[in-house]
């Protein structure tokens, strides 16, 4: 929402400068976006050009003797020098002097020579200044323009800018009015009478209305005769051009300037070019309408629509038709001053893909009071502006819902604001936002105005009295402790949750935060797409399905680094993702996704070598180190082969907690998962499924358990097995941990091989056993029966045996 100073002091009274202003506006939380005080533009003098003489070394430059004014030169003359074709002895243009900025060239003038003549500043062109794109010639004033006076101050340049963003539940500050109203209420200056003198007709409207539709509350229209359409006074002009509308003609400006003046939309119909009455209905399946948009929208009965005998002049509340529009030929309108339902607007707009100021403003409700009192305002400027003799106005009563006095305990601002208000100045700050508040005792009962429809409770005169006494004034203070509760806050989940986003962070990734979409194909291609999961109204194309795993987004965003130049790099996010549509069809997922070279230890060349691409183990680490900081009890884990479709059949595999749940998969990319995704390069990745980890069975700790080291010699024994080739090697290496759990430490795998030798479908898997003796030396007797369990262990487990 733009205004100018100039604007808002047309409705509040007040002294205040412009940042005081600024501050107040921020305070009551309309937020200042920008703030344009063009003081700039008051270093540039009305100068006329005394004399203009052919440059003696240039014949596209003239050199200039300007009068500037008795206060520039002590009255003297200045010597300019000039390239405008329009440069002439008599003309009256703006002069920018030595140590004026000019923005339309970002430069600063000084004193210089052009090709051996002085100058002692520059005459300037509407683009230097950036009034507009001309720069053909200078600026040519009219001869009376007042010489030596700051160009600013004469085309009132210099009213400041001020554009405030809006939460959607403040359209009573979509009108400088509104604004000045909050203004005042805060005690920065006083409002300006906003009595609007009703405009005695001459008849009744002869032209009829009817209202068949629920969209519309409330209507009013007035026809005035005999005006005559032109150009717009000049001061609505620059505020217009200042909040960036173009001018148009009077009648347009007008229902503009209502729309920001008072935040009242309404529209004109040349009345001339409406065929018989006005109905407001449902649009017509096929019926079509050429907007002042200039587009041709196709209608349909969900849209409601003002109609003539011939069909839709426009859109109820978004989009006047061009058939109707007025233009210069115009000598009779119809101002129409309507309501509507903020909800049907907003969907109408959607599904048209129309975004109009009045759309805007009727999606989040105006004032329904002001409804025929703004066709009485629009009906006096148009008369100002254009003449004209008006008819009776014709209104249908707005329908609102009454609304019940709110029940507001004075208790309820320290309760949830810490602030302590008086009851007194509770009820002073309601009343001058325009509440009507009848006290009883300790409460009382609030019944908002008219403009204000987002006040729903107590809540919401909370915030009013909150808002206005001052937000900064709350003072910080600590959530006291819950009584009788010494567990923790975080929920087991959240406490997943974040010990898997340090545990990743720590090992070098970093967090992605990705759409809860993917594309009808990635999803298919990661195990979803189901038509349930599918989106009635996706925010784009490659975005229409719910996600059944983190991986396709976070490979996309991986391959989209890599195009820019970052082809080395890890991923990772904890989110959700989504099986069916039902409640427990969400679950909560750590994933990530290594790229290139960026292992664990680091990525890109090393002076030893170029280091190697990220592969299956890399997954599996991820894997195993998020499971472990959640508590899983990963000297228990079982691992199979493969995992899902989307990861390489020979590099992949499963985490199992027991037969049944699975906590985690891991390993490189199916090729055909990295091409539908449009993904190249060495991948792997991992999903954790942080919703299957077993609660209360072991918590994860940030301490170390204490270390005990043995006074006795370590032995280790090396053992090679001749097992099935489908055999896991994990179940031989837990086979052979639980032949003696006191005595055998770490089981190593280190050697795998096939061959003839050993017969068909048959491999040999080579462990290292790490014997850890607590009590005494191992003898040749102790090592001999720990071997013998080695074996019976795992050609129990395997069906193995001992390689010869």
């Amino acid at each position: 929402m733009k205004f100018t100073l100039s604007w808002l002091k047309d409705h509040l009274d007040t002294d205040a400068t412009l940042p005081e202003i600024a501050e107040r506006l921020t305070a009551i939380g309309l937020e200042v976006e920008s703030l344009d005080d063009k003081a700039g533009m008051r270093a540039f003098t009305i100068a006329r050009v005394l004399a203009a003489a052919r440059h003696p070394d240039a014949d596209k430059l003239q050199v200039l003797t300007v009068d500037a004014g008795p206060g520039v030169n002590d009255g003297k003359p200045l010597q300019v020098v000039c390239g405008a074709p329009n440069a002439r002895a008599g003309l009256v243009g703006v002069l920018g002097l030595p140590g004026t900025y000019v923005p339309g060239l970002d430069v600063t003038l000084g004193i210089g020579k052009i090709r051996g003549v002085e100058s002692f500043g520059m005459m300037c062109s509407e683009r230097e200044l950036e009034l507009s794109d001309e720069h053909n010639g200078i600026i040519d004033l009219p001869d009376d323009a007042p010489v030596g006076t700051a160009f600013a101050d004469y085309a009132g340049l210099a009213d400041p800018v001020i554009e405030i963003n809006l939460t959607p539940n403040r359209p009573d500050a979509t009108g400088v009015h509104g604004i000045a109203r909050d203004l005042a209420a805060s005690g920065l200056g006083t409002l300006k009478g906003d009595a609007v003198e009703p405009v005695a007709g001459e008849g009744a409207c002869p032209v009829p209305v009817s209202v068949d539709s629920a969209t519309c509350l409330g209507f009013a229209l007035r026809r005035v005769s005999g005006v005559r359409n032109g150009a717009s006074p000049e001061w609505m002009q620059k505020r217009l051009k200042a909040i960036g509308l173009r001018p148009i003609n009077a009648l347009v400006d007008v229902t503009n300037y209502m729309t920001f003046d008072r935040g009242r939309p309404l529209h004109v119909f040349d009345a001339a070019k409406v065929a018989g009455g006005l109905v407001v209905r449902q649009a017509r399946e096929g019926e079509e309408l050429v907007g002042l948009d200039g587009r041709t929208h196709a209608l349909n009965p969900k849209v409601c629509v003002i109609a003539d005998d011939r069909g839709p002049e426009s859109i109820g509340g978004i989009l006047g038709g061009e058939a109707s529009g007025c233009d210069e030929r115009t000598t009779d309108v119809l101002i129409e001053s309507a309501l509507w339902e903020p909800l049907a607007i907003a969907r109408t707009g959607r599904s048209l893909g129309i975004i109009t100021d009045a759309r805007y403003r009727f999606e989040r409700g105006v004032d329904p009071a002001f409804m025929a009192t703004g066709l009485e305002l629009a009906t006096r400027l148009v008369m100002d502006l254009c003449g004209g003799t008006p008819s009776e106005a014709l209104v249908v009563p707005a329908r609102a819902d009454a609304r019940e006095p709110i029940r507001f305990p004075f208790s309820e601002v320290e309760r949830l604001t810490g602030l302590q208000v008086e009851p007194e100045r509770q009820v002073e700050i309601l009343t001058r936002l325009g509440f009507a508040v009848e006290r009883r005792g300790d409460e009382a009962g609030v019944a908002p105005p008219s403009w204000r429809p987002d006040i729903e409770g107590k809540a919401d005169l909370v915030e009013e009295i909150m808002r206005l006494v001052g937000v900064d004034t709350i003072e910080p203070r600590p959530l006291p402790p819950l009584a009788g509760v010494n567990a923790r806050i975080l929920t087991p989940r959240q406490l997943r949750d974040r010990a898997a986003r340090r545990t990743l962070a720590a090992r070098g990734l970093a967090e992605a935060v990705t759409y809860s979409f993917v594309s009808a194909e990635a999803a298919r291609a990661f195990g979803g797409g189901a038509a349930h999961l599918s989106l009635e109204n996706p925010i784009a194309a490659d975005l229409s399905d719910m996600r059944p795993s983190l991986l396709p987004n976070l490979l996309q965003a991986a391959q989209r680094n890599t195009q820019r130049g970052f082809g080395d790099l890890a991923l990772f996010e904890v989110a959700s993702v989504y099986r069916s549509d039902e409640p427990d069809g969400q679950a909560r997922v750590a994933g990530g996704v290594r790229r290139g070279t960026a292992g664990h230890a680091g990525a890109g060349r090393d002076w030893a070598g170029n280091a190697a691409p990220v592969g299956v183990f890399d997954a599996k680490a991820d894997a195993l180190a998020v499971l472990e900081a959640v508590g899983v009890p990963v000297e228990r884990l079982q691992f199979e082969t493969p995992a899902s479709s989307w990861y390489h059949p020979g590099r992949s595999g499963r985490i199992k907690l027991g037969p049944k749940t699975v906590l985690a998969e891991f390993g490189e990319f199916h090729p055909r998962a990295l091409k539908t995704l449009g993904v190249s390069g060495a991948a792997a990745g991992f999903e954790v499924f942080l919703d299957e980890v077993p609660e209360g069975k072991r918590k994860a700790t940030r301490t170390k358990p204490v270390l005990r080291l043995s006074p006795f010699q370590p032995v280790k024994r090396d053992f090679a097995f001749v097992v099935d080739r489908g055999v896991d090697a994990i179940r031989l290496i837990r086979a052979a941990e639980g032949a003696d759990r006191k005595l055998i430490g770490e089981v190593r795998l280190f050697d795998v091989f096939e061959g003839a030798a050993l017969g068909e479908n048959a491999k040999s898997v080579a462990i290292e056993v790490t014997l850890n003796p607590a009590e005494k030396t191992l003898t040749d007797e102790d090592l001999e029966a720990a071997s013998a369990k080695i074996v019976a262990a795992v050609e129990k487990a395997t069906g193995g045996r001992l390689r010869a």
